[in-house]
């Protein structure tokens, strides 16, 4: 074990949270408490806060505004972007006050972040003045980190609870009435049919596959006409998007081939039903390093009930056994009737989309999930190596015969 593991096991709770606290502070002191000239836009849940983000930026933007953003897919000041290569989609205290000075040298007026539980866990989040919440969506994640869902969805709402001006809810999801319960100035939900801002009444047309970026479309719009943007502003820059790297991210179109982020039950289920109507060829992986253990033969289940073929292979291991990762993947598999003439297991991740694109057929599907845009991949002892499954899909089709 890890001297960081080691400390954090042994430290009691509340000094874990004072030691956060004092960080966040310390990081506001440093940068001039930057979030006080912003206006600030937070992001939760737990999947689409990154495609949100982004879509809540070209909207403003659009609008003629200068946004400052970040998420699990990049960087944002201005006309500057750059890679989050951090493997983080909120990163440490001292970065994001940094990254909101930056936004304001730079003449922004708001700014757009997307907000973990884990980051929120450790106080990442205190002293940003927050003037607007959002919050897409919730399913199981991080269980063992939080020790039970109720505890992770608490940490969802201390970002609403700390923001006292606006809320944007997801009125179709099962645990909205939560955030419903926080007092707020406003709050505007959304939905497919129902909610204040719904497909009736704010019509667009999305240039990307998923009906789940519907729900992510309708938050961005929702947050962003809280600030009186117009409908036909919001319409015009969605329907300007095209991709979000890493997100349902076309790579070719004939076998059709994707990359998607997915990596809980309820994201690959959606991927999965967004592809309907091809035969599925899945690349499947699970994260190590001892996170959401549960999910790995969940996640084989599902492959099982959706794909004709199924790879499974590593992820990010980390310290974990990739091999008892894959086994635990398999059971929910083997525990189907599916077919397993048709499953493989292989740990080589090159190899395993290599295999994948051999076995599609004209008219067939590959996915490829959990790293989406991903630039690395986590092995044992902390070494990281370059990695990129779009990069290696695009290599993989040139040399297939």
């Amino acid at each position: 074990m890890q001297l960081k593991q080691l400390l954090k096991k042994f430290t009691p709770k509340f000094l874990l949270d004072f030691y956060h606290w004092l960080w966040a502070f310390a990081g506001a002191v440093v940068f001039g408490f930057p979030s006080q000239k912003l206006t600030v836009i937070g992001v939760t849940g737990t999947s689409g806060k990154s495609t949100t983000v982004d879509f809540i930026t070209r909207i403003l933007e659009e609008a003629e505004n200068k946004v400052v953003s970040n998420s699990s897919i990049r960087f944002k000041v201005g006309q500057k972007e750059w890679r989050n290569e951090l493997k983080m989609g909120m990163p440490g205290r001292f970065f994001m006050q940094q990254l909101l000075r930056q936004g304001v040298n730079a003449g922004c007026n708001y700014a757009v972040l997307e907000v973990t539980s884990e980051g929120i866990k450790q106080s990442r989040h205190q002293f940003i003045n927050f003037d607007t919440a959002v919050f897409t969506n919730l399913s199981p994640e991080h269980i063992e980190s939080h020790g039970g869902f109720e505890n992770y969805r608490n940490e969802k709402l201390k970002l609403f609870r700390a923001t006292k001006n606006t809320h944007i809810i997801n009125a179709d999801d099962e645990n909205a009435k939560y955030f419903l319960e926080v007092p707020a100035k406003k709050i505007i939900t959304f939905g497919l049919e129902k909610g204040n801002v719904n497909l009736g009444n704010t019509a667009f047309h999305l240039n990307m596959l998923g009906d789940f970026n519907r729900y992510n479309a309708l938050a961005a719009a929702a947050a962003s006409m809280s600030y009186d943007v117009s409908t036909e502003v919001c319409k015009r820059a969605l329907e300007k998007a095209t991709g979000i790297p890493g997100r349902m991210e076309v790579i070719a179109k004939e076998p059709l081939v994707v990359v998607d982020y997915a990596h809980t039950p309820v994201q690959l289920e959606s991927a999965y039903k967004s592809l309907a109507g091809r035969p599925l060829v899945c690349v499947l992986g699970s994260c190590g390093g001892g996170r959401d253990k549960w999910k790995r033969p969940v996640l084989g289940k599902i492959a099982s009930q959706y794909c004709k073929e199924i790879i499974i292979t590593d992820e990010d291991p980390y310290d974990e056994d990739p091999k008892q990762i894959l086994s635990e993947i398999k059971s929910g598999i083997s525990n189907s009737q599916f077919p397993m003439s048709n499953f493989y297991e292989i740990l080589d991740r090159r190899e395993a989309v290599k295999k994948a694109l051999e076995l599609a057929k004209s008219g067939d599907a590959v996915i490829i999930t959990g790293k989406g845009s991903e630039s690395l991949m986590c092995l044992s002892g902390g070494r990281k190596i370059l990695w990129d499954d779009r990069q290696i899909a695009k290599e993989e089709l040139k040399n297939k015969p």
